[in-house]
């Protein structure tokens, strides 16, 4: 008696067969995994893309950028129709990207990602990267570890503000205190 793969092992491994391909930098092979209408949604774009030419292209401008781009799946898991990915992507940045010119510069950063499978196709793509750690990396447009980590900080400011007020208040009740006993 042979046991069939649920629904959800065989949409994992047919992402499991994307990235593996797209490591491989075999555009042409994660192509034939897709409908010719996939539908590509990007974070912060404020319209989706369409079509297994436009997935190509940017997947070509990163090959270009980072020839030795590695793919390491961190977690995966499917329910119904859809995949859960997140990954951890790195290269080295030895070609144009995004206007930035090749600094030569090792990257690494994080995607988390969803995909859509019908007809046993990757149909749906929702992509949320860390481009901004990706952008400090390789220089891009003024950005440093430094400036990241203020950016990072400086939304943590009113609790800083808080804890400060809480114990500038409580220095200040006990000097008080001293100088009226």
């Amino acid at each position: 008696m042979t046991i069939q793969p649920s629904i959800a092992q065989s949409n994992i491994e047919l992402m499991r067969t994307a990235f593996a391909a797209l490591e491989r930098r075999d555009a042409d092979a994660v192509v034939k995994l897709m409908p010719p209408d996939f539908i590509i949604n990007i974070a912060g774009m404020p319209y989706q893309k369409r079509g297994t030419d436009t997935w190509r292209k940017h997947a070509e401008i990163l090959f270009s950028a980072f020839p030795d781009l590695q793919i390491k799946i961190e977690d995966i898991f499917a329910g119904d129709d859809k995949v859960a990915v997140r990954l951890r992507i790195s290269g080295t940045h030895s070609g144009e990207f995004l206007g930035i010119q090749p600094t030569g510069k090792r990257a690494e950063y994080e995607s988390s990602e969803v995909y859509r499978i019908a007809d046993g196709k990757i149909a749906e793509e929702w992509i949320c990267s860390d481009t901004l750690t990706l952008m400090a990396q390789i220089g891009g447009h003024g950005l440093s570890f430094g400036k990241l980590a203020s950016m990072w900080l400086a939304g943590y400011r009113v609790w800083f503000a808080l804890l400060f007020g809480i114990a500038i208040g409580a220095l200040a009740t006990a000097l008080v205190r001293l100088v009226l006993s």
